[in-house]
């Protein structure tokens, strides 16, 4: 017998009972499907069996990891189907990347249609009221690079190659066998919300999102977001380093200077490129650069300066954090603490009333947000725009036209800016940006503000939700987006950011992300920094910049 402790209730309970029937017992706890189990400080499997007295919670597809695990399991419930439905033409399907809630993903071999699609999603709602298990086995690894060589899964195979485990773990399906980074449901029952949808070259898996897991709303396309991401991933393709297997693959073998120089010309290439264009009208006065936490603002923010410079314009640069509110006037969220991601943080009429001043040749009194005190200061920072002249503005809400309600629309030119990774693990298993830039901030947090590893990730959801509300809204609104993930950083990020996410305790909430964490950044070889320029983006991250951040 074991005792488990589910909700302050302890109760015994024959030591082969299953997570899984656990969960049965006690459904009503959770809103939605209980997909994942945490004991301890561990999570499990539901069909894991309860091999000790224990503590127990359960967590529904509304919590992270739990979301997580539904989209894991709703991929290799696509995957089955199409081998399924398409048979020997398919040779193979590639998920390649997130669209809000939608993931998209492209064939070879089998020729997309609205019919063949039809009966895919078809045979996905078959397994589903089959609600089949996903079976887990752990085999040898080389055995497992064999397996993957047979299914033609060549991604897989590289990666597997550089793994130092002697074991793999492979889940199965009603016979068709895969490898996934992360968890998976017990059984294909849970897994009902899905609806696929042809997209350009390929197809998009519509899911629900975490807060309404239980409903399937219509793909909202974000064509500019889009064009970014498939130009991201020409750029790896161009590299020859598009997957984690084929980056390691390539540092193994010396090749690590060299991408490092090609990516940071490709990058500089691209900012060069928007300066031209920017200095094409001379109608544009302002500069607005805005996107997600972590995404190197600041340090594109110089580097477009730079670039401007060259053409014969003048910029300034202002950062929105400038125009914040006096701390006793900043608002508060719904838990009281200051909520310094809303727009109300900023000042916006003083904002107003220096931009327009500017604009009509008046000569501005930049202010200085002061983070130590809570309060602006000024200190003799005068500027005047001289014809020619732009401001070049960085902040998390310049994209909002609100912010900028008095300027004219033909006065600004909007620029978006995020980390969307060019790769991904193998041909099913993504990179989620938002991992990349959980890294990121980790890593530089604690270089220049000595912010503890389990701090970042306690504050990463509360981000989270600014990004959610106050910046992706408003993306496709930007008239050029710049992606700035380079495809060798998560390499060279490894290094800093191993030793914080070991420092985590087991007994702190964070522990079971850190240990995700140090999960995924194992699948890389790691980079040493010194090869990486000054002017890099990366090193507002990890140091060394010749710019100020």
């Amino acid at each position: 017998m074991v005792k488990v402790k589910i909700d302050g209730v302890a109760k015994e309970y024959d030591d082969n009972i299953t997570y899984k029937e656990l969960a049965e017992e006690h459904k009503d706890l959770c809103q939605y499907d209980i997909i994942l189990a945490r004991c301890g400080g561990k999570l499990m499997e539901l069909n894991k069996r309860v091999s000790q007295d224990c503590e127990v919670v359960f967590l529904d597809t509304s919590y992270d990891s739990g979301y997580k695990t539904y989209v894991r399991g709703i991929t290799l419930l696509m995957l089955k189907a199409f081998y399924d439905v398409a048979g020997e033409q398919l040779k193979n399907v590639f998920v390649k990347y997130a669209i809000g809630n939608s993931c998209y993903c492209e064939t070879e071999g089998a020729e997309l249609t609205r019919e063949l699609l039809a009966r895919i999603e078809e045979r996905m709602h078959f397994l589903v009221e089959k609600n089949l298990p996903f079976e887990k086995r752990s085999i040898d690894t080389e055995d497992a690079i064999s397996i993957f060589g047979d299914y033609g899964m060549y991604d897989k195979m590289e990666l597997l190659e550089f793994r130092r485990v002697s074991k793999v773990n492979v889940y199965t399906l009603d016979g068709f066998e895969d490898y996934y980074y992360g968890y998976m449901p017990p059984s294909t029952g849970i897994l009902k919300y899905f609806k696929l949808q042809l997209y350009d070259k390929g197809f998009v898996i519509n899911m629900p999102s975490r807060r309404t897991p239980d409903v399937v709303r219509e793909f909202k396309p974000s064509p500019k977001l889009f064009n970014t991401l498939q130009e991201a991933s020409r750029w790896g393709k161009m590299t020859g380093a598009d997957t984690v297997g084929a980056l390691n693959n390539m540092i193994a073998h010396g090749g690590a200077s060299g991408l490092i120089l090609v990516q940071e010309a490709l990058q500089e290439k691209k900012i060069a490129g928007i300066a031209e264009t920017i200095a094409a009208d001379n109608s544009k006065k302002f500069v607005m650069i805005a996107g997600p936490s972590s995404s190197g603002k600041t340090s594109f923010s110089y580097r477009l300066s730079i670039q401007l410079r060259t053409l014969g314009i003048k910029p300034y640069r202002i950062s929105l954090d400038d125009y914040f509110k006096n701390r006793e006037d900043t608002p508060k969220d719904e838990n009281g603490s200051y909520d310094f991601e809303c727009l109300e943080a900023v000042d916006i009429e003083l904002f107003n009333r220096d931009m327009t001043q500017l604009l009509n040749g008046g000569t501005v009194e930049l202010p200085e947000f002061n983070f130590i005190k809570g309060q602006r200061e000024y200190r003799g920072n005068f500027i005047k725009l001289e014809p020619g002249d732009l401001l070049v503005i960085e902040g998390i809400h310049g994209l909002n036209d609100r912010l900028s309600y008095s300027l004219p629309k033909e006065s600004k030119f909007k620029i978006y800016i995020s980390a969307l990774t060019q790769l991904n693990i193998d041909e099913h298993n993504r990179i989620a940006t938002t991992d990349g830039r959980l890294i990121r901030r980790m890593v530089r947090d604690a270089r220049t503000r000595g912010t503890p590893a389990a701090r970042t990730i306690a504050m990463w959801p509360s981000v989270r939700r600014g990004e959610d509300k106050y910046i992706f809204p408003f993306q496709e609104e930007a008239d050029v987006m710049f992606n700035s993930a380079l495809i060798y950083e998560l390499a060279v990020l490894k290094t800093y950011a191993e030793p914080l996410l070991f420092g985590i305790s087991k007994d702190v909430p964070e522990y079971i992300e850190a240990k995700r964490l140090l999960k995924f950044l194992d699948y890389f070889i790691g980079i040493n920094s010194e090869d990486i320029p000054k002017n890099s983006l990366l090193r507002e991250f990890v140091g060394g910049s010749i710019f100020k951040v």
